[in-house]
């Protein structure tokens, strides 16, 4: 009944497998001085093409309200999109973990901020009465299934940088939105002027592997006490270390997106060709979300297929391929939808 609902659904993939039972043997330093964790450093920096500070992390929720918190003073704004995972689904961390930072939600197009608005929306420095703009936090891939074309994060971080904001990038699917757009891990962070990034790997392969990426090893400067503190310095650190370094090693992570993408489009192709089917957003990473009739929810329910109806603005049904998926498994959904269609008209 899960299967489409989520990428969080999913175990992990074999070579994570492997690499986590391999890092079991023996013994290990503690706390992220191990073998793994260096090593994870050193590929990261590999595949972003730039030394880097990566500070591995139990969660998504953890991993962006710990990168907002070394970014983004206590009286700070954080502006972000209004469907995004900070405002919506993370239950005010980033608030907790900055001490009280207020984030500004902005609305735009398929889930996405519009330059021009955020340049409008910023204001108030230096005035005592009002928090003072500190950062702009962007989501690749975004909530909608949809991602930010490289020129689009240089435009949002021109205007960020003339207001003296950072710039932070949730990408809890950034492997999924690096499959689509074919670009490069740098071109679209650092080089398109990203300073701190939340890596996500749990959705795409891993157990439970996320972390938090600064480009700028400056900025990282008391990240260490800001995890510690938040219960994220995890002791059997190289377990999640190991989970990564196997994620990124040999671009299993790019071929797990890809595999997940090609279901996706598959499954959006297929859906926007049935009658009485509207596509709520373009189909851009590993998410589908459709606007279905009422008839259709109740069929797919009837044939234990899992829907949920509040997704973003209530008003769209998603559809999650993972690393997973198979052709048999989209043909299916198709068809039960198709039957479901039938039944109704008959």
């Amino acid at each position: 009944m899960r299967l489409f609902a989520s990428d969080n659904v999913t175990g992990a993939c074999p070579a994570v497998v492997e690499a986590v039972l391999s890092a079991n043997a023996g013994l290990a330093a503690s706390y992220g001085e191990d073998y793994w964790s260096t090593a994870l450093r050193a590929k990261f920096s590999e595949i972003f093409e730039t030394q880097v500070e990566v500070f591995p992390v139990l969660s998504g929720t953890a991993s962006n309200a710990l990168a907002l918190a070394a970014l983004t003073p206590v009286y700070g704004k954080v502006y972000c999109h209004e469907l995004s995972h900070i405002n919506t689904d993370e239950c005010g961390a980033p608030e907790l973990l900055t001490g009280g930072a207020k984030l500004i939600p902005m609305r735009g197009a398929n889930g996405r901020i519009v330059p021009d608005d955020l340049a409008q929306a910023i204001r108030g420095r230096g005035n005592v009465h009002v928090p003072q703009p500190a950062v702009v936090s962007i989501t690749q891939a975004c909530e909608t299934g949809t991602v930010y074309r490289p020129g689009e994060i240089l435009e949002i971080a021109a205007i960020a940088r003339d207001h003296h904001l950072k710039v932070h990038m949730d990408g809890a699917r950034f492997a999924n939105a690096l499959s689509t757009l074919g670009v490069t891990p740098a071109q679209m962070t650092w080089q398109a002027g990203v300073d701190v990034l939340s890596f996500g790997g749990t959705k795409n392969g891993c157990f439970v592997a996320e972390a938090v990426i600064f480009f700028k090893p400056e900025m990282a400067e008391n990240f260490d006490f800001l995890r510690k503190r938040s219960g994220q310095l995890i002791s059997k650190m190289r377990f999640v270390s190991s989970q990564l370094l196997a994620y990124i090693s040999d671009d299993l992570w790019l071929q797990n997106a890809m595999v997940a993408n090609k279901m996706a489009q598959k499954l959006s192709r297929g859906m926007a060709a049935l009658p009485d089917i509207e596509l709520a957003y373009p189909t851009e990473s590993n998410e589908v979300f459709v606007r279905l009739p009422d008839y259709l929810i109740g069929g797919l329910r009837a044939k234990h297929r899992y829907i949920n109806e509040d997704e973003l603005d209530g008003k769209a049904v998603r559809f999650v391929a993972s690393w997973v998926t198979t052709d048999e498994e989209v043909q299916s959904l198709l068809d039960d939808i198709s039957q479901c269609i039938l039944e109704a008209k008959a």
